[in-house]
């Protein structure tokens, strides 16, 4: 899966599975309905000892993705069986942001998201725009063509086998935004999607050139210099 919901097929294996219902026939090739139920799950790709067959007859069909916010992105959400605890951590975001007394039952968030996810006269992906520093860590974003991944003000570069290095944009860029609105009001509130490891590899990449940068120029520059760096970048060296 691609964070703009695409099904497609490729041989790099992703951190998790989910699925949207049956999607495909007897021949276990895929139709032409790209979900059957509003229940789009976010799934671990290994659970306990369950044997699972990637596409049981009249059961499910699996998708596979990148890690989380992929799965996210292209409009999932935790499992409730094999993720219990992301979708409590998830549903209590949600209520924070939304300030509800209650935290919301799966059917409530899938109701939801189905109405931000999908166009519902051509059935394509919703998409927004908005400026950059609004978006929190987490959401997907596409710009010139490319999908990225926020992190930090910075945008990483997606791709099927991981991120790339950050790019670096004006805070006020306008960006499309693939994440449901509800689901980056969730992540705002706090709750913490599984990042694929090339995300933080590349953040790392970034510390070491600023503190090769550092040990470079005179001591009395080293602060000011960093200051900058981190302000441009939107990360902290220590952090």
């Amino acid at each position: 899966m691609t964070p703009t919901s695409e099904i497609v097929a490729v041989s790099a294996r992703g951190l998790l599975m989910g699925n949207r219902g049956c999607l495909h026939g007897p021949d276990r090739k895929l139709g032409v309905p790209r979900w059957r139920s509003k229940a789009w799950l976010c799934c671990v790709l290994a659970y306990k000892d369950v044997q699972r067959d990637p596409m049981p007859p009249g059961r499910w069909t699996a998708l596979f993705f990148l890690d989380e916010a992929t799965a996210l992105a292209a409009g999932h959400r935790p499992c409730g069986f094999c993720r219990r605890a992301s979708l409590a951590a998830f549903a209590d975001a949600w209520r924070r942001a939304r300030a509800l007394q209650e935290r919301p039952r799966a059917p409530e968030l899938d109701n939801q998201l189905h109405s931000e996810r999908v166009h519902s006269r051509t059935r394509r992906q919703l998409t927004r725009q908005a400026m950059l520093y609004t978006l929190p860590d987490g959401a997907m974003v596409r710009l010139d063509d490319a999908t990225y991944l926020v992190v930090r003000g910075r945008l990483l570069r997606w791709s099927f086998l991981g991120y790339s290095e950050p790019q670096v944009f004006a805070p006020t860029t306008t960006v499309e935004v693939l994440t449901p609105a509800s689901t980056v009001a969730t992540l705002a509130a706090g709750y913490q999607p599984m990042i694929h490891p090339s995300a933080r590899a590349m953040q790392l990449r970034v510390a070491v050139a600023i503190e090769k940068l550092q040990l470079s120029i005179a001591p009395t520059q080293r602060s000011a210099i960093g200051r900058n760096l981190s302000i441009s970048n939107g990360f902290s060296p220590g952090g």
